[in-house]
């Protein structure tokens, strides 16, 4: 055990403490002994002055065999007996007392528990049984010592045991500056440590949901910038006038617009955005999502009378620029239709039915077998989901008639 640790300092601590304890108890037990030990010798002198002064008289009478019951002591008679008590090597002499002037000779003596009175007169010998109980201080003693005992070995092992997941939170810390985030330390107990592995718990699916949005704002990056980079590319080889002029201010205000829903996104998926939610036109939404997308025009049919819906502008125009992208991509006709049913946004487009459960595109990155989808990311309906479940919205998908029919329930 490391002598630096927490728990090596609680087990010594534990240790010193229980050698105290026993300690304290033994010293309590030897003198409750002496004490016991004293009470019998003035418990066996009474009876034996009383005894020798009745008997001298009356004899052994019936008055006197009252007095041996009311103090707790009886008469051993059987001779025999009291010489194999007597010659017994276990029987402890603890006090004797002689009197040569009356020949008398007294003897306090102990076996198996059992305090006797042994008394010699010059005439005849005596022995009485003393049955007071002395040893309840001495019961409630060791199990005064028990009790603590087994109260001392259930706390130190349920501390222990309370300190033991500082150990795997030490070994998770290690994994963590390895950015390894597959932690899992979280607790339903109540406890200061408990509450911290539940926090480091927090804390690591926080990093790790933060690395994965990293990497998707990357990806997300490298697909988005190609269209603006490529039509800005060929527009510097092209004549230089006010329309090539006017084609080029678009292809910078689309990367500015890009740059935008990167951070909208990475701000969204790592942390909770709060949305700014207002009243906004359908068409104004489908608008901002087709400027964003630099799509043309004819390739979004709108088939809705405009209504208001209450979203955030900036991040549902993306969901929406997200839907077209993906209509006018895997469609064989390149257009995508925008309709108003029962309070439900549908996008449509013809194609194939989706390979994979919808729940399947939901997660990033992935990408089905069409060979259209080898040049995305899979990223589209992963940043849709999270936009939507940030409005709570509903998502769904049917397919009917050789078309795809995607339903935002606002």
């Amino acid at each position: 055990m490391n002598k630096n640790s927490i728990i090596f300092s609680i087990t010594l601590t534990f240790v010193i403490t229980f050698i105290v304890i026993i300690f304290s108890f033994l010293t309590l037990y030897i003198s409750n002994d002496k004490r016991e030990e004293e009470l019998i010798k003035k418990s066996n002198h009474e009876m034996s002055k009383i005894f020798l002064r009745e008997h001298r008289f009356n004899g052994y009478s019936k008055e006197l065999e009252e007095i041996l019951g009311f103090m707790n002591f009886s008469l051993i008679t059987d001779k025999e007996l009291q010489n194999s008590i007597l010659n017994n090597k276990n029987t402890k002499l603890f006090e004797s007392k002689y009197k040569q002037r009356h020949g008398l000779y007294i003897k306090n003596l102990k076996l198996d528990n059992i305090n006797y009175v042994y008394i010699k007169t010059p005439r005849n010998s005596f022995m009485l049984v003393n049955e007071n109980n002395f040893n309840g201080n001495k019961n409630i003693i060791i199990f005064i010592f028990i009790l603590v005992f087994a109260l001392f070995i259930f706390l130190y092992t349920s501390t222990v045991k309370k300190l033991k997941p500082l150990s795997d939170l030490k070994d998770d810390v290690h994994k963590l500056a390895d950015e390894n985030f597959e932690i899992s330390c979280a607790t339903d107990k109540k406890d200061e440590i408990s509450q911290l592995a539940n926090e480091f718990d927090r804390s690591a699916k926080k990093l790790k949901k933060l690395k994965e949005s990293r990497n998707i704002f990357i990806r997300n990056i490298m697909h988005e910038l190609k269209t603006p980079i490529t039509k800005g590319r060929f527009l510097t080889e092209l004549e230089n006038n006010e329309e090539n002029s006017l084609k080029m201010k678009k292809v910078f205000y689309r990367l500015e617009a890009l740059i935008n829903e990167f951070a909208s996104i990475e701000e969204l998926i790592s942390t909770k955005k709060e949305l700014n939610i207002k009243e906004y036109y359908l068409d104004d939404l489908v608008d901002d999502a087709i400027d964003l997308l630099m799509c043309s025009e004819k390739s979004v049919i709108r088939d809705f009378e405009n209504v208001k819906v209450n979203v955030d502008f900036k991040l549902f125009s993306i969901a929406i620029k997200n839907m077209i992208d993906n209509g006018i991509k895997y469609s064989p006709n390149n257009k995508v239709t925008i309709k108003i049913e029962d309070k439900n946004i549908v996008f449509e487009n013809e194609g194939n039915d989706l390979k994979y459960d919808l729940e399947k595109y939901f997660e990033p990155f992935f990408k089905g077998d069409d060979v259209k989808s080898n040049q995305s990311f899979g990223l589209g309906l992963y940043i849709v989901k999270h936009i939507l479940d940030a409005h709570k919205f509903d998502f769904k998908h049917r397919f009917k008639e050789n078309k795809n029919f995607f339903y935002i329930k606002c």
